[in-house]
């Protein structure tokens, strides 16, 4: 007869911890210490005992202690004396636990020193009757030796075992249950994800990155049907590294990986194998592989590769032990070394791979490198449908148009705008969110928090307005610089005291002519406020970093100076040994002055014969304190060149029509096209009080 669970559970049985059952000894230990040390002896002064108790003859002795300086005397009652009615207010004069309640001292006393005392005593005794007993104290040394032994020995050395011990689970992420056991610490810190605990995110969650989805695509169907490559002889590739910058979704997509894979799949962070101990971070890697070959095939992803796979044999100072090299060396053996074995594919990410070790990029460990960029056009509209789509919108908001305005914006920066727009929404007590709501959560993330509370003076506040109506003069008459469609003089927290955005084309190669036309686009405000006031501020600090930066990439690196040449001297790393000599530093340093000169003079000659529309556009901007596109259109006419924006090419192609002609900004923060290239989109005024 088959017997039927009852379904009753049985308590597991609470763990031992070794810490708290030390402190739970060591306080007992002193509690008993001060229970046994304490008595109910009553308290009298030497002048007491002299009047009242030494005549009666009733002492049997006396024993006293000294203790710093004063002497401390305990007075014995006889034990048949006990029993007098004088006496029943201090008997049984002895401590609580005592088994013998009678064994005193039933008085006590202190006095200044032994020799006093004597003194003091031996004439007191000398006016007693005769028969009467002579009293005389005896001394004891009364300190407990198990006490001092366990203070001084057994106490320092618990103390140090526990702190030990606390360390380590610490150390080994520590907590009963949590494997912080002191043994553990080689383990691998590794989670494991299989059918009992996937993750919900598919590839249909990652939108945006097509090519890079294609590529680990493989790597997953490899997994799932080994015949279909394995009969035309190929292999199954060893690993794939994730490369792209901060918030493009290299962890997104490993995630997605490891919702499609029906493989077991370790996640953990580079960060995860460094430990203080030598040879931990090893034992973790080997562990790690260990776990791995048991369940494969399997997946083992490796976030943020570049916490132990710097290249080695750079910044080792003392040339001691170096612990990192160490977990770096395991690692490429496990990888591929002499006795790996096939069925544990690894997947990585960093956005650091300029300095990951040589040996750790080559095929045969990561046959693949996956870059993963910020996201297209195309790409940030399914971005945004997205993280649209659990949203409540209007019938306004479209993904195609949020995309167009939001050039150079990552994958995470789109979901903190659906976000941003959502709190904005809810913070209006909205139903919906609509398009304005969108136009405020980009204006948050690209130029701060709105500080409406910051007093500025007239007087700074009329310097910002021709500094900002300065960027929209040159970017409205040259013809290779990018429109403003919004300036602003309303500080924010990351503008500080004003800003300008505009929309600039989405391309990857520039001109000379677009490049100088930036660089006068960036100092228009600098030369606006030169030609208006007669003096400059502070608030350009932030365009001339800008143009200094792009002014070297020019002749330095682009090549676009006939006296430098065709030459490039990229390598930033070099900061003692330059790739070039003190001659050719001096004659870079030279150009670059120069071509900064020639732009000042160009842009102020620009800002002089545009100058009554730059008093108009700072005056209305002292008014409104922000200006659109079509206010620049109302008070500059239509901008005389004939170029489509890439909204105007993305979103309104096929319908004959330009970018309507409304008050809602068209906020954009675009990015620069490489790490030395212009950086376009916002313009930040820096306040030198911030």
């Amino acid at each position: 007869m088959k017997k039927i669970p009852t379904g009753k559970i049985t308590p597991k049985p609470p763990k031992f911890n070794v810490m708290w059952l030390s402190f739970a000894l060591i306080l007992v230990f002193f509690a008993l210490q001060y229970v046994f040390s304490d008595n109910s002896a009553k308290k009298i002064t030497y002048s007491e005992f002299e009047s009242t108790i030494l005549p009666t003859g009733d002492v049997e002795r006396l024993e006293g202690t000294k203790k710093n300086d004063l002497v401390h005397i305990d007075v014995y009652i006889k034990k048949d004396r006990l029993k007098d009615e004088k006496y029943k207010n201090v008997a049984p004069g002895a401590n609580a636990l005592s088994l013998n309640p009678e064994v005193g001292p039933q008085y006590y006393f202190t006095e200044a020193s032994a020799d006093i005392l004597a003194s003091n005593l031996k004439a007191a005794q000398e006016n007693l009757p005769a028969g009467t007993p002579r009293l005389s104290v005896s001394y004891e040394d009364r300190s407990n030796p198990w006490a001092n032994y366990f203070v001084t020995f057994i106490l320092p050395l618990v103390v140090m075992v526990l702190l030990w011990l606390f360390l380590m689970r610490r150390m080994n992420g520590g907590g009963a249950g949590g494997g912080g056991q002191i043994f553990n610490i080689g383990k691998s810190k590794a989670q494991l994800f299989d059918k009992e605990s996937s993750i919900n995110i598919t590839f249909n969650d990652v939108a945006g990155l097509e090519e890079a989805k294609q590529e680990v695509m493989e790597i997953v169907d490899f997994l799932k049907n080994p015949r279909k490559y394995t009969n035309l002889g190929g292999k199954i590739p060893k690993g794939a590294l994730l490369v792209g910058p901060p918030g493009t979704g290299k962890t997104l997509l490993a995630k997605a990986v490891a919702g499609e894979a029906q493989v077991p799949f370790f996640s953990l962070s580079g960060s995860d194998f460094v430990e203080m101990f030598v040879g931990v971070g090893a034992s973790r890697v080997r562990d790690l592989f260990k776990q791995a070959k048991e369940k494969a095939p399997c997946i083992i992803f490796i976030d943020e590769i570049d916490a132990i796979g710097r290249a080695r044999g750079k910044n080792s100072m003392m040339g001691g032990n170096d612990e990192r090299e160490n977990t770096l060396n395991q690692l490429l053996v496990e990888m591929d070394g002499f006795g790996t074995d096939s069925g544990v594919i690894i997947l990585a990410a960093t956005n650091r791979i300029d300095v990951l070790d040589s040996a750790l990029l080559r095929p045969g460990r990561f046959d693949r490198q996956v870059s993963i960029d910020k996201p297209d056009l195309i790409g940030r509209e399914h971005i945004f449908k997205v993280h649209l789509k659990p949203l409540k919108l209007s019938e306004e908001v479209d993904a195609k148009k949020l995309s167009a305005q939001t050039p150079g914006f990552a994958g995470a920066e789109i979901a903190n705008v659906c976000n941003e727009a959502a709190l904005i929404a809810a913070r209006k007590n909205k139903t919906e969110i609509d398009m304005q709501d969108f136009q405020d959560a980009v204006d948050r993330v690209i130029g701060g928090l709105e500080k409406k509370n910051k007093i500025i003076s007239p007087e700074e506040k009329k310097i910002v307005a021709y500094h900002e109506a300065g960027h929209a003069i040159a970017g409205w008459f040259l013809e290779h610089a990018d429109p403003l469609v919004k300036v602003s003089i309303v500080p924010r927290g990351v503008a500080a005291l004003g800003y300008a955005q505009y929309l600039p084309r989405e391309q990857f190669l520039y001109t000379t002519e677009q490049l100088v036309d930036s660089l006068c686009m960036t100092m228009g405000g600098r030369v606006a406020e030169d030609i208006t006031f007669g003096r400059i501020s502070t608030g350009a600090q932030n365009d001339l970093e800008r143009i200094t930066k792009l002014a070297y990439a020019m002749v330095a690196i682009y090549g676009m100076n006939d006296k430098v040449g065709n030459v490039s001297f990229r390598d930033g790393s070099e900061q003692f040994h330059k790739p070039y000599s003190d001659k050719t530093a001096e004659l870079i340093d030279s150009e670059v002055r120069n071509l900064i000169t020639d732009v000042y003079a160009r842009t102020k000659q620009l800002l002089l014969d545009k100058q009554e529309g730059l008093i108009a556009i700072a005056e209305k901007l002292l008014e409104k304190e922000i200006l659109f596109q079509s206010d620049l259109e109302e008070i500059l006419g239509k901008r005389p060149f004939d170029t489509k924006t890439t909204y105007d090419e993305f979103v309104n192609s096929g319908d004959g029509g330009g970018v309507p002609q409304t008050d809602l900004p068209l906020d954009v923060l675009p990015e620069e096209a490489s790490s030395a290239e212009p950086k376009v989109g916002i313009k930040e005024e820096d306040n030198p009080n911030v």
